[in-house]
This record gives structure tokens, sequence and C-alpha cells, in this order.
């Protein structure tokens, strides 16, 4: 029977989307893995493949349309000897997973004499059923792979629109398939809520109401932008803030730095500042590796590798891509890499694992002048470091004479679920010492 392709959640957070370009048309032969559109999420703009094989029987959505719900039917694919005679009309969204449970509890009807999956059954075995007689709903590729492979399809739980089989979980069945109460208990801990902006404060209308009479314009969110406000109100709701700042003196790290941009030159590299901040902290969640840590719901989780994620804004809103493994990286590496993903931001071509994970992040406006701030955790992460500007300041020496010095301020906001604050000021102590003595972090 035709397939129906619907919109796929990209990320965790994503309830809708843009189908922003179609890379097929009707009447393309496509298989599984193959690209068939560019969709915007609330964070990027994604390419979508095929998870099964067929033609492009009929284009539902046009490319450009916007608010499309995820499980929503957006194409439809034809099996081998369908057409597009075999395609019931339809314009209504995808059933969801509990109508789409509901709906299997039902009796299958028998498949017609001219039924798609007869017409191939020279190349695939017949649709199977299982125990109760009922029919298991399997692409003809999957049955054929389940055949060589000596499969039982009723053992498979399919992936496909309405839970029907393809070809990858064929592929990566075992012989000893997990149980469906397993999965779906491994699906309700593991998967993340769909995020919605939280209500808060008077509505829409009431607050237009107060400025009636008044000269406004109306901006309408986006994905990006609604997701920021549910995510950073639920952080000041659900979050037990506390905040460290210190002083960092920059005058070694500045001195360091163009020593060495002066012998990298010829290779083209050039180290900020903010390169040297995400070493020192990389290293310093190595020293401290309690601090290490994120906060999931009914326990903690202390991560071995340092993953730190730097905040970039862009256009509406901002990223905060992850740096893996920071801490073992050199810091032309870092420098690079920051660069590459800040790039790829600043145009929403991050992937999902690129900005998701890490247990720390750092968010610095020092480029725009601030002095200081207070940032707010990003959930599941232990602290966020907030860093200021360097800025000249008179300070008292060692010997207790006055001089002039390049100091730099810095908050940790820290979520006290996951850090005591005794922790929280030994891991800012280690950043601290990094930054003053770079030559450390070469060690």
């Amino acid at each position: 029977m035709p397939i129906e392709i619907l919109m796929p959640a990209l990320s965790p957070t994503m309830e809708e989307g843009t189908l922003a370009k179609w890379l097929v048309k009707e009447g393309d032969t496509v298989s599984s893995g193959d690209l068939l559109a560019e969709i915007e999420t609330d964070k990027a703009t994604m390419e979508f493949e095929a998870v099964d094989e067929g033609t492009i029987g009929k284009i539902l959505i046009d490319a450009g349309t916007e608010g499309v719900k995820v499980n929503t039917a957006i194409a439809v694919l034809l099996e081998e000897g369908e057409s597009a005679d075999d395609i019931q009309e339809t314009s209504s969204p995808a059933p969801s997973k509990e109508e789409t449970k509901e709906e299997t509890k039902e009796p299958a009807p028998a498949p017609k004499a001219d039924d798609s999956d007869s017409a191939g059954a020279s190349e695939a075995p017949a649709a199977p059923q299982n125990a109760d007689g009922k029919r298991i709903f399997a692409s003809p590729l999957a049955r054929r792979i389940a055949a060589d492979k000596g499969l039982d399809l009723s053992q498979i739980d399919g992936s496909g629109p309405h839970g029907r089989i393809v070809k990858a979980d064929v592929e990566n069945a075992t012989d000893q398939p997990a149980k469906k109460s397993d999965v779906a208990e491994a699906d309700a801990v593991g998967a993340p809520a769909a995020t919605k902006p939280a209500s808060v404060g008077q509505s829409a209308d009431a607050v237009a109401k107060i400025y009636e009479g008044r000269e406004f314009t109306e901006v309408k969110l986006d994905g990006m932008r609604k997701t920021i406000a549910a995510r950073l109100t639920e952080a000041k709701q659900t979050v037990p803030h506390f905040y460290l700042r210190r002083d960092i003196r920059l005058d070694a790290l500045l001195k360091f730095r163009s020593d060495l941009n002066k012998q990298l030159e010829a290779r083209g590299v050039k180290l900020s500042v903010n390169d040297f901040i995400i070493k020192a902290c990389a290293l310093a969640l190595q020293s401290v590796p309690a601090a290490n840590a994120v906060w999931a719901g009914d326990r903690v989780l202390q991560l071995k590798p340092s993953d730190v994620a730097v905040a970039v804004a862009i256009e509406g809103g901002l990223f905060t891509p992850v740096l893996k493994d920071a801490d073992m990286k050199s810091l032309s590496s870092l420098s690079a890499e920051m660069k590459d993903l800040a790039s790829r931001a600043r145009d929403r071509k991050l992937a999902p694992h690129e900005y998701q994970g890490g247990s720390f992040a750092i968010s610095n406006l020092g480029m725009f002048g601030i002095d200081n701030f207070d940032a707010v955790i990003n959930p599941p992460h232990g602290a966020i470091l907030a860093v200021g500007a360097g800025v000249k300041k008179p300070v008292v020496g060692k010997d207790g004479e006055l001089a002039i010095a390049t100091v730099m301020s810095v908050t940790l906001s820290v979520d006290h679920r996951v850090i005591d604050g005794a922790m929280g000021a030994d891991l800012l102590k280690h950043i601290v010492e990094n930054l003053e003595n770079p030559m450390v972090m070469l060690a």
C-alpha cells in the first residue's frame, strides 16, 4: 500500500517546521538514504532522508510551507506495482502515536487479489501475519531482508509510518530483539518532552490592550525564539541558581597569546582569548571531576570527557555548539573547530548532535563591552561561565605596590542541585589559575 512520508522530528524540541525545499519531484524513484527535502527546524535547516524505497507518488505539502506539524503527511511514496490511482486523497495530519496504537489493535483487512504485496510476490515473501492472524505491515525490501536473515518480523518493532517495518529496522534487528515494553520504558525515560512556551503573566491580548492607541509593531515569534523563551523560563523557574564571581588578571595571558600568534602566523592560525577560556574551563573540569556533571531528574550524571558548550549569537537568537573532548585538544584545534561551528551556527547549518550535550557552557559578552553579567544555566548543564571584557584597572601587587593591570570579571552560575558552593568555588579557582598561568595549559 502507498506509504505516507511524515514530517520528521529533527530535534528534541521540534513540534513543527518549515518545508523549505523539495529535493525530489513527483515520479522520482528514491531509495533508503536518498535526500528528499530541506526542513527548517527551530534551530537549523536540515536535510531529510528517505527511510524506504519507491516512487514519489504525490507531494502533499508545497515547498516554503511554514508551521507544518511533526507527523503530518508531506508526501506519498508508492511501492513496486502501485500507481497514483492507489493514493487516497488526504489533507488531515497523520495520527498520533496513541492513535496509531489504537488503530493497530483492530484486525487488518484481508489483502485484495491485486494488492501491491502480491504484485511483488516473485521478489518478496508474502505479507506476514503475527500469531493472532493480524497482518504485519512491512516494506517488500524489509520482508526480503528478513527472509534472508531468518528473522521473525513479528518480533521487530517498525519505525516507519504507523509502525511499518522498514529496511533499517530489519538490518538493526538482532536474534533477541528488545521487548516492546522495554522499548516503551526506554523511550519514556530517554525521550525529552516537546518544549512549549510557558504561559507566564498576562495574555497577549491583555498586554496588547494596555498599549491600545500607541504605535507599535507586532513581531511574530519564530521557532527558535519560542524555544529560547520556553527553555529560559524553565531554567529560571526550576534550576536553583547561585553565583560566584572572580576577577582574573589577563596580562600574562595576553603576552603569551601575542607570542604564540606570531609563531603561528605562518600557519594562518590566530588564537583568541576565548580559545584560552575554553581550554581553561575544560581543564578545570578535569581537575574537579565531580563538577563535570549534569542534572538528570532523579540523578546526577558525571561526565568523564570535558564537553564545553559556547554561546554563539545569531540573528534572532543563539546557539550553544559543543566542543567535545576540549581538554584533549590543542589551542589551535579548538580555535579552528570553534570558528567552523560558529560560522555554521550563523547559517543555521548545525546538526543536533553539534549543539546538544555538554556539561558546562561559556557565554562571553566581553567583545560587546560588558564588564560583568549573570548568565542563565542551559539545562541540563551544571554551570555556565559569564565572561566580561578585559579592562585596565588599578590593582595592588604582591608587595603592596599600586599597579595597572588588565582585569576580566567572570561570574559562574551554578546549579545547586549538581554542584555545592565549595565545589563551585574550587572549579572557579582552577579556571582562574589556568588563565593567569597560561603556560600551564600546554603542559
